[in-house]
């Protein structure tokens, strides 16, 4: 340990470094966290040196006893306060404060190249393992609010145009659906993620004989590394990830923008917790949806954190290269971030309620033009020929300034007979709703079905 710099090296160099150099170098303040899987690593290598007669009996259960002291008084320190460059650094200083010399052994064979490649997929997996919780709570706040939805009939949309009635719980379920596609990547992303790279050392692997199947088994590795030289540098699976989270951030995002528009006043479908929404400083009636807006621009740090990851391993030459410090900075920020999203739109989405008199008052006769060509259909008119005469159907009604169903009864015979005799009434909507009674439709058998479908998919 270079004392004056708190590093691992030093040797080679006649002076230290300039004091803009250790701004510039020092990374503790983000690694930091990585310390539990620092000390986890550490003890491994240790008992694997012991276990290879690289390391005597009597020096392994030293180290293990230093790295115990060590992992106690972690906890109490602040990274902002200590000298050290990197967390690695301050483990083996404060191993050798607990044990003395014998602390530079356990680096025999061992480079900060595996050695934080190792940390960071071992806080991959248990980071992975929350996040896939907090979807599950946000996907099962949507199937709660959808099993209270089933009943609610309201427009559907695309291009934020009135299409054609659909359930509330038809939308939930719209929402839960990619939610359970996020868990999924993630899921893919810790396999991925469970490649050891400890024994690959600098670049060249390790020159004594050290059982890496034993190290993978000790650490709960699903396979290790087959290359050294790609296992320190590899970061497909922190890009798997950061995808993973950008992916989610996008449909949280989607998510968020349907809460903003049902949640106006134009809208008025859906209403949100006050523990949700925020007021303004100046204008005392307002009530905000800053849950959703808030999910809205978090997507927007998790997309721009997925492009510097892209961007910094795009063009890096073989091997570890000190690019790289910047990953954990960038991981770390998009995974933090989604870890305080995804609570607050389960809990904004799980107290949320539909207003079934704002929805009904949006439907509108348009809603059902699709039915009314199926009308026709029945009636032995070829669809493309029904869609025609529909269409002339409702241009005339908004010529005339009337609801379709409304336009006088000469004018729809005019167009088909069968059209003289079409009429709605409040009812109209929950039945062209439930004629999509097919599997994944808005009819409320297709929906009790689906309900059900998503609680199995949420307990795998």
């Amino acid at each position: 340990m270079n004392e004056a710099s708190k590093t691992l090296w030093g040797g080679r160099f006649a002076a230290g470094m300039a004091p803009a150099m250790e701004a510039l170098n020092r990374s503790l303040d983000d690694d930091f966290r990585l310390w539990p899987y620092d000390v986890r690593g550490s003890r491994a290598w240790a008992r694997a040196l012991g276990r290879a007669g690289i390391l005597t009996s009597e020096t392994v259960e030293s180290l293990l006893e230093g790295l115990a002291e060590v992992e106690r008084a972690l906890p109490g320190l602040r990274p902002e306060e200590l000298a050290d460059e990197d967390v690695h650094s301050l483990v083996e200083r404060l191993l050798g404060e607990a044990i003395g010399p014998d602390a530079g052994r356990l680096h025999t064979g061992r480079s900060r190249n595996d050695q934080v490649a190792t940390d960071l997929r071992l806080w991959a997996r248990d980071c992975i393992v929350r996040l896939e919780g907090l979807v599950a709570g946000a996907a099962s706040a949507l199937v709660d609010l959808a099993e209270r939805s089933v009943d609610v009939v309201m427009p559907g949309y695309t291009h934020l145009q009135q299409a054609q009635p659909i359930r509330g719980a038809h939308w939930c379920l719209s929402h839960l659906w990619p939610l359970l596609r996020d868990r999924s990547r993630l899921r893919s992303t810790a396999g991925r993620a469970s490649s050891l790279p400890l024994g690959s050392g600098a670049i060249a692997g390790c020159p004594y004989p050290v059982d890496r199947q034993w190290l993978r088994e000790e650490l709960g590795f699903d396979r290790i590394s087959e290359n050294s030289l790609d296992a320190t540098s590899d970061r497909d699976w922190a890009l798997d990830l950061l995808f993973a989270c950008a992916m989610l951030g996008v449909h949280l995002s989607r998510l968020g923008e349907d809460l903003v528009l049902f949640a106006s006043r134009e809208f008025g479908f859906l209403v949100l917790d006050d523990g949700y929404t925020t007021g303004s400083s100046l204008m005392p009636q307002k009530r905000n949806p800053d849950v959703a807006e808030l999910t809205r621009g978090a997507a927007a740090v998790t997309l721009g954190d997925l492009m510097a990851m892209l961007s910094m391993v795009k063009g890096l030459p073989t091997g570890y290269d000190r690019d790289l410090q910047h990953d954990k900075s960038v991981v770390f920020r998009t995974t933090d971030l989604i870890e305080v999203v995804l609570p607050a739109m389960a809990g904004a989405v799980g107290t949320a309620r539909f207003v079934p008199e704002a929805t009904t008052r949006a439907l509108t006769p348009d809603l059902l033009a699709t039915d009314v060509a199926d009308l026709l259909v029945a009636e032995g008119v070829p669809f493309r020929e029904s869609h025609e005469l529909v269409g002339r159907l409702f241009l005339e009604a908004e010529r005339a300034g009337v609801p379709a169903d409304r336009l006088p009864q000469g004018e729809r015979a005019a167009i088909h007979p069968v059209l003289a005799e079409w009429r709605t009434d409040p009812s109209s909507y929950a039945a062209s709703a439930d004629r999509r009674a097919g599997p994944g439709g808005t009819a409320r058998s297709a929906l009790l079905e689906q309900i059900a479908e998503a609680r199995t998919a949420l307990e795998g």
